[in-house]
């Protein structure tokens, strides 16, 4: 049996069908849920992943393509993304993953799937590769797709100090002007991250911008005395 054959068969075993239509109604989803919610998913996919471990980064990214694309449950999509996290392959996190998220990203084209990828797949590799990944993420907060500009704003929300301000902010400034719901939660949820490590910035930031409501509200949400 492959990887991909043994998370669906053990999807299915840990499956509740009787949870599957809120979970499917709650992410407005077009593609069905088995029923397995996240404690219990995760138990079982570290299981199987640690019991079958791929030898190659090809044959990682390969197999991780194959989960995402050929999902029919929208659990099997999230085991993509947490075979693409699992702790024997951090070494193959490189500049060669790009594709393989880049693909994810616009293929996902939800919250669930991208908010995972910007910040834990994404945000390493600016890290680590930041002389090739600053350019790319300033690429992608000017894209057409939402999701990746989406991706730009978030991928530093787990910087905390070593985030880098101008990247930040030269990855927000595109979006300020749009209406849509999720850029302009991204944008407030990038800024209350940063908010929790230079709060006085962030409200003089927050000021000086033509920042929406919402952006603003979750902005400055922790923030006291302000909102």
């Amino acid at each position: 049996m492959t990887l991909v054959e043994k998370v669906r068969a053990t999807l299915a075993e840990v499956a509740d069908p009787s949870s599957a239509p809120a979970m499917r109604a709650y992410m407005k989803s077009e593609m069905p849920y088995l029923g397995v919610t996240a404690v219990p998913r995760r138990a079982a996919l570290r299981r199987v992943f640690a019991e079958h471990r791929l030898e190659s980064a090809p044959e990682w990214r390969r197999t991780v393509l194959a989960l995402w694309r050929e999902a029919e449950y929208r659990e099997e999509r999230y085991a993509a993304i947490e075979l693409s996290g699992f702790r024997y392959y951090k070494p193959w996190q490189t500049l060669y993953t790009l594709p393989m998220y880049e693909e994810m990203i616009v293929t996902g084209a939800w919250w669930d799937f991208v908010d995972d990828l910007a910040i834990r797949r994404i945000g390493p590799l600016v890290r680590l590769f930041p002389e090739t990944m600053r350019p790319l993420m300033l690429e992608w907060a000017h894209d057409p797709d939402l999701w990746k500009r989406r991706t730009a704003i978030l991928c530093q929300n787990s910087f905390k100090d070593g985030t880098d301000r101008g990247l930040l902010y030269a990855c927000i400034e595109p979006s300020l002007s749009d209406i849509d719901f999720f850029a302009r939660k991204a944008i407030g949820w990038a800024l209350r991250e940063y908010a929790k490590t230079d709060p006085v910035e962030v409200v003089r930031y927050v000021s000086h911008q033509g920042i929406s409501g919402l952006s603003r509200r979750e902005a400055l949400r922790n923030i006291a005395g302000q909102g």
